[in-house]
C-alpha cells in the first residue's frame, strides 16, 4: 500500500516500459487496493478489469484505453488523483469520463422513466464521450463482458442493464459501425430481457441446424468453383446468425421464420472493388436474383461509413439466400468500425504508436465520428420518445438542445434553434463581442440562421481591438439573432456597460462646468465626492447624469461642507402645504398631498422629486431648511445620503386617508411618478407606448426621448393614483413590440 509513484509521461508510460508492462502495472496496483471486492453483478472487480480488456485488445486500441480499463472500479479505492499520480493525465481523463458515464446507469433501473429524464442521460452520456471518442469503447466492452459474465453465471442482471444495452449502447454500437460488439449485446440483452421469445427462437433455430449448415456448405463450395474458374481470389464463408437481428425481421416485416433471408447467407471477401462486382455478377449468373432485394453500399456508403454489396437470390430449393461481397479492408472496418483506424489506418503498436488517439486521424475524421454520436443521440432520443412519452408533449424534452461542433470537433452545446451569435457567445464573450459572420458547413450563413446538430461552425470576428461590440439588433426579437437567455444576457451587459461609460463621462463633463462656475477647479474630485456622501468620484458622476443630483445641491457641496449639509433637494420638487394635527397625525385639508407628520403640527410637505413617491410606498420625512419636509421612498439613495449625513433630520411620516382611497371632494387623488423605457426604435413606437398610457387613464405630463444606434430611451412622467396601477401599466407596456425594458425610475 505504501508504493511511491513511478516516474511516468502525460500518457502514463514508464520510460522504457512496454505496452504489456504498464496493463500489468495498472492490473497490479488496482488489485492491491480493490483486493477481492466484488461489483454489482458478484464478479471481482480485477476478474472484471482482466476480461474487459481482452475485448479491448481484440478491437486493437492503444495503451491509454487499457490501463484505463484496469482503474475504473471501484472509485472510492482508486482515487482520481492517485490514478493521475501512477499513470498519468490522460489515463486519469479516460478514467474520469467512464465514471461520469456509469452514474447515468441509475435513469434506467426505474421502469418507464419519464422520456425527459431519458434525454437528460443521452444529453450527459454524449458529452463524456465527445471528450474522447476511445470513452465509446470503454464503455461498450464493460457492458459486453457484465452481460457475458451474466449469461455464463446463468443469473440474469437487473432489467435496467439490459434494457440500457438495447436502448442506448447497441445503437450507439451500430453507430460507429461496431457490428461485432452490436450483435453480441443485443442478442444477451435479449436473451435476458424477454428469455422466453429467446429460448423458443433458439430451439426453432437448431431444429433445421443441421439441414441448414448442410445447405450452406454446399453453396460455399459451389460458388468457390465458380470464382476460382473467373480467376477471382476470394473467401467464401457463412455468415453468423444473430437471434436479435432475425426476431426484429420477423416483427417488422411480419414473416414466418423460413421467409427470412438472414438465416442462410454467405460472405465473400475479395481483394478488390472491382472484383466485388465480378464476384456479384458470379453470383447472379448461379442463382436467380430476388427483385427489389439488392443494395450497394460500395457506390452508396451508410452514414456511418460502412461498405458492401448485398444482394438476395433464389437458391435452388426456391429459398432465399443472402450474399455479402466486400474486400478485406471493407471487412475489417464491418468488423471494428472506428476502432479499425486505430488498428489499421495508423499502424504499428508497442512506443511508436503508444498514446495514439482518435484525434491523431485529424480534424475532419474526428468530426466525423462526433456527428456519428450526435446523430446516435438524436435516433435514440426520438426512440425512447416515440416509445414511452405518455403524449407529444414529451416530443420537446427530447429536441430542447442541440450538439454543434467547433472546427476543432469541440461538441457545444446549445439550446434548441440557437445561432451562430448564441454559439458564438458559448464559446467565448470575447468572441461573441466580435463575431461579424459565421461559416456552416464551410458556407457562410446569415447571423439569424438555426443551427442543427452536427453542424460545423466556425466564426468570422473582427480584430480585438477593444472597441469591437454587439448589434443592437441582435436583441430585437423579432429579428431572431439570438435564443439564448444566457447569450442575451451579454449582450445587454455590453451595452449596460457602456451606457454606464458614457454616463460617467457626462457626469463628469457636468461636475466640471459647475466648477468652472463656482471658480473651484482646484477642488479634487474625490473631496467632493465625500462632501455629498459618495465613496469615490466615479457613482457621484453617475448620479449627476441620472439627476440624483440636482445642479443646486451640487452648487451647496462646492461651496462647502456646510452649505452641502443643508441636504436642499432639488429647486423643481413640488410644493403641497399638509396641515398635521396638534402633536397627533391628522390629514390635511385642502390643496394637500395625503401626507401626514407624525406628532408635528401644520409644516409644509413635499414629494421628492428624485425618487417620486406614489402610495402605498413606504415613506419617509426629511427636514429641510427652508422647503419643510421633503418626502421620499424608504428605499431612495438621495434619502440614505442625507440621512447618513444629518439622521437628526429624519421625521417619521405616513400615508393618509385621502392619499390611499381618495380626496374627501370624492375625486381619486393622482401622484406624479417616472418611467423609464428602453426600445428598439422603429415607426410609431412613441404611439403604442402612449396608447397604453391611455388605455389605463394615466396623465402623461412630460416625455423625453431619445435614440441612439437604433435604441430609443424614453423618459414619462404619468399621474398614477397608486402604485398598483403603474405595476399593471409598466406590465402592459413590456408587452409592446420591441420593448426591451419598462421600469419605474
Amino acid at each position: 500500500m505504501g508504493t511511491r509513484p513511478a516516474v511516468v509521461d502525460a500518457a502514463g508510460v514508464q520510460p522504457g516500459a512496454t505496452d504489456e508492462d504498464v496493463v500489468q502495472r495498472a492490473l497490479a496496483w488496482m488489485q492491491e487496493r480493490a483486493g477481492d471486492a466484488t461489483g454489482r453483478s458478484g464478479e471481482r472487480y480485477v476478474d472484471h478489469a482482466r476480461a474487459t480488456i481482452g475485448i479491448l485488445r481484440e478491437l486493437g486500441v492503444d495503451t491509454a484505453v487499457l490501463t484505463a480499463a484496469a482503474l475504473i472500479s471501484p472509485a472510492d479505492r482508486l482515487l482520481l488523483r492517485d490514478v493521475a499520480a501512477h499513470f498519468g493525465d490522460e489515463v486519469a481523463r479516460l478514467v474520469e469520463s467512464m465514471r461520469q458515464i456509469q452514474r447515468l446507469r441509475e435513469l434506467h433501473s426505474i421502469a418507464g422513466a419519464a422520456a425527459d429524464g431519458q434525454a437528460e442521460t443521452l444529453r450527459r452520456m454524449l458529452l463524456a464521450m465527445a471528450a474522447d471518442i476511445r470513452v465509446v469503447l470503454l464503455r461498450l466492452a464493460s457492458r459486453l463482458h457484465t452481460l457475458r459474465h451474466h449469461a455464463a453465471q446463468r443469473h440474469p442482471p437487473d432489467p435496467a442493464i439490459a434494457r440500457e444495452t438495447l436502448e442506448i449502447l447497441a445503437p450507439l454500437a451500430n453507430r460507429l459501425g461496431l457490428w461485432q460488439l452490436k450483435w453480441e449485446l443485443e442478442d444477451l440483452a435479449f436473451r435476458f430481457l424477454d428469455p422466453d421469445t429467446y429460448r423458443e427462437l433458439a430451439r426453432r433455430l437448431e431444429e433445421r441446424r443441421a439441414a441448414r449448415e448442410a445447405f450452406v456448405e454446399s453453396a460455399m463450395r459451389r460458388l468457390r468453383t465458380e470464382l476460382a474458374a473467373a480467376g477471382v481470389r476470394a473467401e467464401v464463408s457463412g455468415r453468423p446468425k444473430h437471434l436479435y437481428s432475425i426476431y426484429n425481421k420477423m416483427r417488422s416485416k411480419q414473416r414466418a421464420l423460413d421467409e427470412i433471408s438472414d438465416l442462410r447467407g454467405l460472405r465473400v471477401i475479395v481483394d478488390t472493388v472491382a472484383q466485388c462486382y465480378t464476384a456479384l455478377g458470379i453470383v447472379h449468373a448461379i442463382w436467380t436474383q430476388v427483385p427489389h432485394e439488392f443494395d450497394d453500399y460500395i457506390a452508396r456508403p451508410k452514414p456511418n461509413g460502412y461498405r458492401s454489396l448485398h444482394t438476395v437470390v433464389l437458391a435452388d430449393d426456391d429459398r432465399p439466400l443472402e450474399v455479402q461481397i466486400r474486400t478485406r479492408e471493407m471487412h475489417r472496418f464491418a468488423e471494428y468500425g472506428v476502432a479499425s483506424h486505430w488498428r489499421y489506418k495508423e499502424g504499428g503498436s508497442g512506443a511508436s504508436a503508444r498514446g495514439a488517439r482518435a484525434a491523431g486521424a485529424g480534424h475532419e475524421e474526428q468530426i466525423a465520428w462526433m456527428r456519428q454520436l450526435l446523430a446516435w443521440q438524436r435516433e435514440v432520443g426520438q426512440a425512447l420518445g416515440s416509445a414511452q412519452a405518455a403524449g407529444p408533449a414529451a416530443q420537446p424534452a427530447l429536441e430542447e438542445r442541440i450538439y454543434v461542433l467547433t472546427p476543432q470537433a469541440r461538441v457545444i452545446e446549445l439550446p434548441a434553434g440557437a445561432t451562430p451569435i448564441d454559439f458564438a457567445y458559448h464559446v467565448h464573450t470575447s468572441l461573441g463581442h466580435r463575431c461579424r459572420g459565421a461559416r456552416v458547413d464551410g458556407h457562410m450563413v446569415p447571423l439569424n440562421t438555426a443551427l442543427q446538430s452536427g453542424q460545423t461552425v466556425e466564426i468570422v470576428a473582427a480584430k480585438e481591438t477593444g472597441h469591437e461590440g454587439p448589434s443592437r439588433d441582435w436583441l430585437n426579437p423579432q429579428l431572431g439573432y439570438v435564443r439564448s437567455p444566457r447569450t442575451r444576457n451579454k449582450v445587454r451587459q455590453w451595452f449596460n456597460a457602456l451606457e454606464l461609460e458614457r454616463d460617467t463621462a457626462a457626469g463628469r463633463e457636468r461636475v466640471e462646468r459647475v466648477l468652472q462656475r463656482e471658480g473651484r477647479t482646484a477642488l479634487a474630485f474625490e473631496e467632493l465626492a465625500r462632501r455629498l456622501g459618495f465613496e469615490a468620484a466615479g457613482p457621484l458622476f453617475l448620479a449627476v447624469a441620472r439627476d440624483e443630483i440636482g445642479v443646486r445641491q451640487l452648487e451647496e457641496a462646492v461651496r462647502g461642507p456646510a452649505a452641502a449639509a443643508t441636504g436642499a433637494p432639488a429647486p423643481a420638487a413640488e410644493q403641497l402645504p399638509v396641515v398635521a394635527p396638534r402633536r397627533r397625525a391628522r390629514e390635511a385639508s385642502g390643496r394637500g398631498d395625503g401626507v401626514l407628520v407624525v406628532g408635528i403640527d401644520s409644516l409644509m410637505t413635499q414629494l421628492a422629486r428624485c425618487c417620486r413617491p406614489v402610495p402605498p410606498d413606504a415613506i419617509v420625512g426629511f427636514v429641510t431648511r427652508g422647503h419643510g419636509v421633503s418626502v421620499h421612498r424608504e428605499n431612495c439613495t438621495t434619502f440614505a445620503r442625507m440621512a447618513d449625513r444629518a439622521p437628526e433630520r429624519v421625521i417619521e411620516t405616513a400615508w393618509g386617508k385621502d392619499a390611499l382611497s381618495g380626496g374627501s371632494d370624492g375625486r381619486t387623488r393622482r401622484f406624479p411618478a417616472e418611467v423609464e423605457v428602453r426600445a428598439s426604435d422603429r415607426p410609431g413606437l412613441l404611439r403604442d407606448i402612449t396608447e397604453v398610457f391611455a388605455r389605463d387613464r394615466l396623465n402623461v405630463i412630460a416625455v423625453q426621448t431619445l435614440s441612439r444606434a437604433q435604441v430609443a430611451s424614453m423618459r414619462f412622467t404619468v399621474e398614477v393614483p397608486d402604485a398598483g396601477q403603474l405595476a399593471r401599466t409598466l406590465a402592459a407596456v413590456r408587452d409592446v413590440s420591441g420593448v426591451i425594458q419598462a421600469r419605474r425610475r
